[in-house]
Order: structure tokens, then sequence, then C-alpha cells
């Protein structure tokens, strides 16, 4: 059995894999930076960087020891290359270069973000291709019609903010902890979602992208008044930050579902695949399982431990490898798409 070891240091974990040529993942690691973020209320990229030299070799060192092998093992070494912050992604690409080059094994290159949309079919362990893709994350979310496990044509993409990162906001408007995802749906879940009738852009006719600034600018002034009104906003209380909390997040799921929705007729795919972080949300999920009935198709979501950013997903890597498409040494990193501090 041939193995092959991924990094991922896209952003703010630094994840490292063991995947098996049957697909099968044998190690998953990820030491996150959550902490060291939080009292910024977003991923700070020199931190983030830094963290990732302090701790990219033990990381890699314990994915190796759990699934039992040793580096001369290893068939071939992938690495996310594209998108990402710059220096996050230089340091995990320089340790995949060095690996690869001292155990003279191949290097692959991965794109994060369509290894979100590869993690359906590692989590199915079936064939759930062609699709309509939603990649919903911190720095993502895009629309895109995967024709198959390596073709991928963006449908849309967000304006401003990724669903993520509004969340992220949102949270702290309200006094809510860092990371705001969890955050806000834990306060969701005690408050009312038709509370606040809250605006959801689907901007222009036939548009496949997403905008939610207009929905920050609409919680922000809900939260603590309009600019320059002689009438101060209520109290926010835990029932109305709750309130606030439920209706943002019907908001973001609702456009989301009906973006889903028209990339779904305007492509004719019978299947949906549903990867990032934000897919952790049990709202959205359950809402896109409701369409999913009501439209007569398949939605398949990533399993949750590889929703948030790891480096199993990057078994796509074995599709590149079997099809001959390795990496140089000279290989560069892909920056951009992720939206941060």
């Amino acid at each position: 059995m041939k193995h092959l070891l991924a990094i991922e240091s896209s952003c703010d974990e630094t994840a490292a894999a063991v995947i098996g040529e049957d697909r099968r993942v044998l190690s998953s690691v990820v030491a996150s930076q959550d902490d060291l973020h939080r009292r910024f209320g977003g991923v700070v990229p020199e931190i983030a960087s830094r963290e990732h030299v302090r701790v990219i070799l033990p990381v890699i060192d314990e994915a190796l020891g759990q699934a039992g092998i040793q580096p001369g093992d290893l068939s071939a070494v992938a690495v996310t290359t594209e998108p990402g912050l710059v220096g996050s992604l230089l340091v995990g690409l320089t340790a995949a270069k060095t690996l690869a080059m001292s155990l003279g094994v191949p290097l692959v290159a991965v794109n994060h973000v369509h290894a979100h949309l590869y993690a359906c079919r590692l989590t199915e362990g079936v064939e759930v291709f062609p699709a309509v893709g939603l990649v919903v994350s911190g720095g993502h979310t895009n629309l895109y019609d995967c024709r198959s496990l390596v073709e991928y044509e963006l449908l849309g993409s967000t304006r401003d903010d990724a669903a993520g990162e509004a969340f992220d906001k949102a949270a702290a408007i309200l006094g809510l902890p860092y990371p705001g995802g969890p955050s806000i749906e834990r306060a969701a879940r005690d408050g009312d979602a038709d509370a606040f009738g809250f605006p959801r852009a689907m901007l222009e006719a036939g548009s496949l992208d997403v905008s939610f600034s207009g929905l920050k600018t609409a919680l922000l002034y809900a939260a603590t008044g309009q600019p320059g009104s002689k009438t101060a906003a209520p109290a926010l209380t835990d029932e109305r930050r709750c309130d606030l909390a439920a209706s943002f997040q019907a908001a973001v799921v609702e456009v989301l579902c009906e973006k889903c929705r028209r990339a779904l007729a305007a492509t004719g795919r019978r299947r949906l695949l549903v990867g990032g972080g934000v897919t952790s949300n049990q709202q959205l999920r359950t809402d896109l399982e409701a369409m999913a009935g009501e439209l007569s198709i398949e939605v398949h979501f990533a399993n949750r431990a590889y929703c948030t950013d790891n480096a199993a997903m990057a078994a796509l890597a074995w599709e590149s490898l079997e099809r001959g498409e390795t990496a140089a040494l000279d290989l560069d990193v892909t920056p951009g798409l992720i939206r941060r501090r």
C-alpha cells in the first residue's frame, strides 16, 4: 500500500495527514490557532505564519507516528499552495519541498477550496461528481460547477465578506466570543429568527454571487443604533442578543440556500456538495437538506471533522498522482481570496 503525506497551512491551522492510496485516512492532525487570534477577533497573518513555523514539524511528526509509518514509507508529499495567506502557505510549501526532495518522492500541489469539496467524496466513500459545489468558510463563499473530480468552474463568489468572516464580525458586534460561527449558532438556539427583518441581498438577476456587507451593517444598527438618530438602541440584553443572532443566521442561511437553488437550476445538476467550516452550522445543513428534498436531488456534506481546515481533504492529491500531475521543486504559492484583518 502506498502512502501520501499531506500538509495544510493556508490560514491559521497547521495540519498534516497520512492518506493511503485507497483514500483511507490513517491520521489527521490539526493544530488550531484560535487562542492566539481571539483577542484580535480575526486572524492576524504575521502571527499565523510564525505559529506555523513553530509547530509544523511536530505536527508532521505526530501525523506520521499516528499512522505508524516512517518518512521513508511515503510515496509522495502533497501541499496546499492556493488560495490562502502568503506567509502561511509558504511555511507549508517549504516543509513539503524539503521532504519531497530529501525522500526523492513526487510533490503534488493542492487547491485548498477544491479540497473542501473533495472532502464530500472522502466522507461518502462513493462517487459524488458531477455536482454543484458550495464552499462556505471563513475566507470563502464560492459556488462551483464540479464537472469531475478535478474540473471546477467558478459560478459565483462573495463580493465582500465570506460567510464565516461575516459570522466573526457579527459576533464581535454582539459581544460574543471568537470564532464567531459557533458563537452565533449557540446564541441563535435561544433566539427568534423572525425578530428582525434583516435584508437578504440577492444582487442582480441571474447572479450567483453573494454579499453580506449590507446584512452586517443592518445588524450593527439594530444592535447599537442608527448613526445620527436621536433615539438610542434598546439595551443589548441576553434575549435581544439571541434574537439578533438568530435573525442574522437565518438571513445568511437563506441567501446561501437560494444561491444553491439557482446554481442547480442553471447547471441542471442533480447533486449538491457542501464543504468548508461554516458547513458545521446545523441550520444550514437542515435547510439545505429540506431544499434537496423539495427538489428531489442529492446533497452531500463533508464530515464535520473535514469541514474546518485540515490536511485529510488533500487526499485529492491522489487524483493528480494517478494522472501523472506532479509539481517541480520551483513550485510557488498563489495567495488570495482569504479575507482577514
